[in-house]
């Protein structure tokens, strides 16, 4: 992850505390609304690709909340949300990272909302209301759960790193990463799959787990949790050491374990289908 054009603390602070509490109303919502009977109100780019009423409740919560308070900003949300600004800041929005957990009542999702200027990340929330666990940075002053702060595990030697990772929903792109792990799995201590990209990537920043990787992410999915991530100590980045992370590929892990990660990601043809 490269470093954004510094920006002023102030705003940096207003930033953080909008974040905050447009996370904390959308997860109060999402844990307290969800009907017993939610079903699929859409599906995106295939049949398990899937949208239920609360992304879309609360992704309009969020973006009406930010309107309000930061109504020249832009937006970037993950069912549809996308407004153009002046101030020079954009929001990008996924208002349940993890929708199929959602979905089947398992814990593992959350909201996750990032702060960009000139394009990079300098605030980042995650919020896990099951977990009542919540995540955030700011570029340059680290990454916290409450008053903790949060520092990714040192790297382990290869063969004893826990790895994440999660699939697409396109059938070839599944059986194309599936094939990485079949590759992988004996190399490792082993791989976890939790459902959410937002939370792995916190997961890596507090030690959960040592590395993460993924292919076929969206903006949404990945710039608050990079974030908080990058400013526990790990690094972020894509296929090559000079790439950032992207939907090409999306790499976390502790210096001394991201490298031979990477490397290994690129000979087993990660960044591909």
């Amino acid at each position: 992850m490269t470093d954004a054009p510094d920006a002023p603390d102030a705003l940096k602070d207003e930033l953080l505390a909008v974040a905050l509490e447009a996370a904390d109303r959308a997860g109060a919502l999402l844990r307290d609304g969800r009907p017993a009977d939610l079903g699929v109100a859409a599906t995106k780019t295939s049949p398990i690709d899937v949208v239920t009423e609360m992304d879309i409740a609360a992704e309009k919560l969020i973006t009406g909340f930010l309107a309000e308070r930061r109504p020249h900003d832009a937006l970037l949300g993950e069912e549809g949300a996308s407004t153009e600004g002046t101030s020079g800041v954009r929001w990008v929005i996924d208002p349940i990272d993890g929708t199929v957990n959602y979905l089947y009542g398992l814990p593992s999702w959350a909201v996750s909302i990032a702060a960009e200027i000139d394009g990079e990340a300098v605030v980042g929330v995650v919020a896990a209301p099951m977990r009542g666990e919540t995540y955030r940075a700011v570029r340059g002053r680290g990454a916290f759960e409450g008053e903790r702060r949060l520092r990714c595990r040192p790297a382990p030697v290869f063969s004893q790193a826990l790895i994440g990772t999660g699939f697409g929903y396109l059938t070839a792109r599944r059986a194309a990463q599936a094939e990485v792990v079949r590759a992988l799995l004996p190399e490792v201590r082993d791989i976890r799959r939790g459902g959410s990209a937002a939370i792995d990537l916190c997961d890596v920043a507090c030690g959960r787990l040592d590395g993460y990787y993924e292919r076929g992410l969206n903006p949404w999915d990945y710039a608050a949790g990079a974030l908080i991530a990058h400013e526990s100590g790990a690094l972020t980045g894509g296929r090559r050491p000079e790439d950032p992370a992207s939907g090409e590929l999306t790499i976390a892990a502790a210096p001394g374990l991201y490298e031979p990660l990477q490397a290994r990601l690129e000979e087993l043809g990660a960044w591909h289908d």
